[in-house]
C-alpha cells in the first residue's frame, strides 16, 4: 500500500494505539520517522522505540493509566507545506508541547531549533 503522507500515518497510529490503551504499536520504517520518534522519546513522550527489520517498534507511555500523549497533529502536509523562521516557532499549549521541526541540521525539536535560531518546515505538534 502506498502512503502519500508517512509522517500523518505515523502520527495516526500513535493516537490509535494510545487511544485503545495498547502497550506498543508497530510502524513501516523509514529514517524519519526514527527521528521523530527519537524526539518523542527524548521529550518523554514515549518509552522506547526501536527498528525491528522492517519495521519501527514503538513503546507507549501511560502515566497512572492515563496516556503522556494527549493530542498529535500535522501541521505541514503534502499539499501545504508550512516553513517558519526561528522567531516564529510557534509554542505548543504555551510550552507544555512540542513541535517537530525539519531544518538544515536534521529534525529537532521547537526548542532546541529557536536557541540554535534555526527555522524550518514545521512538521507537526505534540502536547
Amino acid at each position: 500500500m502506498n502512503i502519500s503522507d508517512p509522517i500523518s500515518d505515523m502520527l495516526t497510529r500513535i493516537r490509535n494505539a494510545f487511544k485503545a490503551l495498547h502497550k506498543d504499536v508497530l510502524i513501516p520504517h523509514s529514517k524519519i520517522k526514527v527521528a521523530v520518534a527519537a524526539i518523542l522519546k527524548d521529550e518523554g513522550y514515549i518509552d522506547e522505540f526501536a527498528v525491528e527489520g522492517n519495521a519501527l517498534r514503538v513503546t507507549l507511555k501511560y502515566h497512572r493509566g492515563k496516556p503522556v500523549v494527549a493530542g498529535l497533529k500535522r501541521v505541514s502536509t503534502p499539499g501545504r507545506r508550512v516553513y517558519v523562521a526561528a522567531a516564529e516557532i510557534p509554542r505548543v499549549q504555551n510550552g507544555l508541547g512540542i513541535c517537530i521541526l525539519s531544518t538544515n541540521k536534521g529534525l529537532l525539536a521547537g526548542d532546541v531549533a529557536r536557541s540554535q535560531h534555526l527555522g524550518g518546515e514545521l512538521l507537526c505538534e505534540v502536547w
